[in-house]
């Protein structure tokens, strides 16, 4: 397979929308480009905390029309985005719209490439990204195909391309390290597990107390490979995990929270206890 290196598309987000709005004007029409195999993350929920860039992978494949061909990147642009609401209005304000922190493209023949990157999530505050909790939700799929006149400037055509599926934006989860008590403790007496779990606000940028949440207290004994669930508990209006079990070997405890629709995964540090 050849696999030469057509073009590298670096862009931040939202640069997508603006590069629209500031190209020399063309009639939206059907491009020819056939866009296929368009895969996001894997497919699993996007987990975005409150402040550090998230770049979930995309990866796709593009078949050229007649008159393009990959020995010249710089006349076609075929780019994937996810957006909430209405795709004209996220494309023409940039808010409530994600899109590639770029990607690269890899011949396969004259008319077909292979496309890798990633999208581009950024929490600060002076993003549009993730500003509010009601994000965390599924976001539309969709693709700007465009193609260029021989002078890369003059857009030929271009055109937006809705997509079937969705990609699911989640709020981040901690969980603090599990803290067992007294250590060390008489084999047969009772030991207190305490944590606590939080999860990323996006409004304040903080992470809040996640209240009245089922999270697993798991323990592994010394020499095991595997943790078994011991019991859940609920966490408290203040996000607190309390709850106590007798001591029988010396081993590790944790809690771990397998998240929701709108929240992540979180699983803990470990705390070991020394049973005698």
């Amino acid at each position: 397979m050849n696999r030469r290196r057509t073009a590298a598309v670096i862009a931040t987000a939202g640069a997508l929308a603006l590069s629209v709005l500031n190209a020399p004007a063309a009639q939206a029409k059907d491009t020819g480009i056939v866009l296929s195999d368009l895969v996001i993350n894997n497919g699993k929920p996007v987990v975005v905390g409150t402040s550090r860039v998230v770049e979930p992978l995309i990866s796709f494949n593009i078949a050229l029309p007649p008159g393009y061909d990959t020995d010249h990147p710089f006349r076609y642009d075929a780019e994937p985005f996810i957006y909430r609401g209405g795709m004209t209005e996220a494309v023409k304000t940039g808010e409530d719209y994600i899109g590639p922190g770029g990607y690269t493209c890899y011949e396969l023949s004259l008319k077909r490439a292979h496309c890798e990157g990633n999208l581009y999530i950024d929490p600060h505050p002076s993003q549009d990204h993730v500003d509010s909790n009601s994000d965390a939700t599924k976001w539309k799929i969709a693709v700007l195909l465009r193609l260029w006149k021989a002078d890369e400037i003059t857009i030929a055509a271009q055109e937006y391309e809705t997509r079937p599926g969705s990609v699911s934006l989640r709020r981040a989860a901690k969980l603090s390290v599990a803290d067992a008590t007294p250590e060390p403790v008489a084999k047969g007496k009772k030991v207190t597990v305490s944590g606590k779990l939080t999860r990323a606000n996006w409004t304040t940028k903080k992470n809040d107390a996640y209240a009245g949440s089922t999270v697993a207290l798991q323990f592994r004994a010394q020499g095991a490979t595997t943790f078994k669930t011991l019991k859940k508990v609920t966490t408290n209006s203040a996000g607190a995990l309390r709850t106590t079990v007798t001591a029988s070997t010396d081993g590790f405890f944790r809690w771990v929270y397998l998240g929701n629709t709108t929240t992540g995964t979180a699983t803990s540090g470990q705390d070991y206890i020394d049973v005698r």
